[in-house]
């Protein structure tokens, strides 16, 4: 490795890095322990004994995949939403024939609750005038609501407590549909019935699993993570009035989950978050946080001396809370190029400049380390899931992923699958990793066309 250090000697600075490898590295045995610990914890949490894992029901099976019509989803998953028309063709196909992105404003995520909802019922009015969607029928609408909710019923579910960097007054505690419903009373939208209330995991499954029958655990791996599976009634003792011989996907906010070791990186950026002392698992895993505790290392080696001796531009640049994105960090690793040049053309694109070898290959390093124990803890708590499930792996299970930390991060997937291979050997064979793209929003299509025939039903 080219030298360029002149504060410090390349022994203690490679000491450090070996420090730094040790203290974010996951063994076998490490993952095998947080299997164990994740395992107690969906007990309880199935149980309604005290938990880091909610396990929350979500009063919906998967779909039969003979499930038809046209149905709208609101997809709000983070700082961006879409509203999308669906068509089901009751043979296991599903196509989105119109969709709409938006973006909330931080002063909408962090105002009143009125204001965000009014935010949201005006973007469905757009949606339906934009796509010259007809108001004289009534349209099932499944709100995909992508934070800790207890729910109640198939339409209904309080929020437990905003994630995200949402922070929206007058929520917490209050039934999230009831809400939408008032907004969209309040601008008049008299073509939309909310059937369902969908957490973006339960539709992750649910959009995969329509077509796949294997598919039993949805997982999201983006802005934020969680993750969700098929579980026997008789296993949740919790739920109370059902038949115990029959199904239900559970939603675990696994986010929350705090039986990890904290480096003193992550303690920082859990301490500079919106929710300090809270959703540990996330903070470790999810895009929203893996480019600060990247920069948080970074900031660590330019006070020691172990990088961009020579530019005080860097020093100054990544001295910003989130200057150093999870994207970043993407092109960063992916750059295979003999002299990183890819590296050299970010820096400079951010003012840096006269940058060594040996700076690009420490950054390429360290963003290698964080999003590989990333990508450890979240095969972890995949094989958690699985094993619980099936606990000799003797059938096969289709994991739905969406996010774009799975979909747009370099080998991301491939990290996650070489530590099935260390678990399990040849078994890992038996859990495959689907991208489902946009299966939030599909999911929550369908589980509005299972709902609103399940009330026919009632009805009749």
């Amino acid at each position: 490795m080219e030298s360029a250090m002149t504060n410090a000697s390349p022994v203690a600075a490679e000491e450090f890095f070996s420090y730094l490898e040790e203290i974010f590295f996951m063994s076998l045995k490490d993952i095998e322990a947080m299997i164990e610990a994740f395992h107690s914890e969906m007990h309880r949490g199935l149980a309604g004994h005290e938990s880091s894992l909610r396990m929350i029901p979500s009063f919906v099976d998967k779909p039969k995949g003979n499930e038809k019509g046209e149905s709208i989803a609101l997809d709000l998953g983070g700082t961006n939403f879409r509203v999308l028309a669906v068509k089901l063709d009751g043979k296991g196909t599903s196509d989105v024939t119109a969709v709409n992105k938006f973006l909330i404003p931080k002063k909408v995520m962090q105002g009143t609750g009125v204001r965000l909802f009014d935010y949201i019922a005006g973007c469905i009015d757009s949606f339906l005038t934009e796509n010259d969607i007809k108001r004289g029928r009534i349209y099932d609408l499944a709100f995909t609501f992508s934070f800790p909710v207890e729910q109640t019923s198939i339409a209904a579910g309080k929020l437990i407590v905003w994630t995200k960097g949402f922070t929206a007054k007058g929520v917490q505690g209050q039934d999230v549909v009831e809400l939408l419903n008032r907004a969209l009373k309040r601008k008049h939208i008299s073509c939309i019935n909310v059937t369902a209330l969908a957490n973006d995991t339960v539709g992750t499954l649910v959009a995969r699993s329509y077509a796949d029958p294997t598919c039993d655990m949805g997982v999201i791996m983006g802005t934020g993570t969680n993750a969700c599976y098929r579980e026997k009634l008789s296993n949740i003792p919790k739920l109370k009035g059902f038949n115990s011989h029959g199904h239900m996907i559970v939603n675990m906010e696994w986010g929350n989950f705090d039986k990890v070791r904290l480096t003193r990186y992550d303690r920082q950026v859990d301490e500079a978050s919106v929710n300090p002392g809270a959703m540990y698992f996330e903070k470790m895993v999810s895009g929203m946080y893996l480019g600060e505790i990247t920069r948080l290392i970074l900031m660590d080696l330019m006070k020691r001396g172990f990088i961009f001796i020579h530019n005080s531009d860097g020093a100054e640049l990544f001295k910003k809370k989130d200057s150093l994105k999870t994207e970043d960090m993407s092109r960063i690793e992916g750059d295979e190029t003999e002299k990183l040049h890819e590296i050299e053309t970010f820096l400079e694109n951010k003012g840096i400049s006269n940058i060594s070898l040996y700076d690009k290959t420490v950054l390429k390093r360290l963003c290698e380390m964080v999003s590989t124990r990333a990508a450890g803890l979240g095969a972890g708590a995949i094989s958690a899931v699985v094993s619980w499930m099936d606990s000799e792996l003797k059938s096969r299970h289709t994991v739905a992923v969406d996010g774009s930390l799975f979909e747009k991060y370099p080998g991301f997937g491939l990290k996650i699958q070489n530590t099935f291979k260390k678990l399990y050997g040849e078994k890992a064979e038996k859990i495959t990793l689907v991208h489902s793209k946009d299966g939030s929003g599909k999911g929550a299509a369908i589980m509005a066309a299972v709902a609103a025939s399940a009330a026919d039903k009632q009805k009749n």
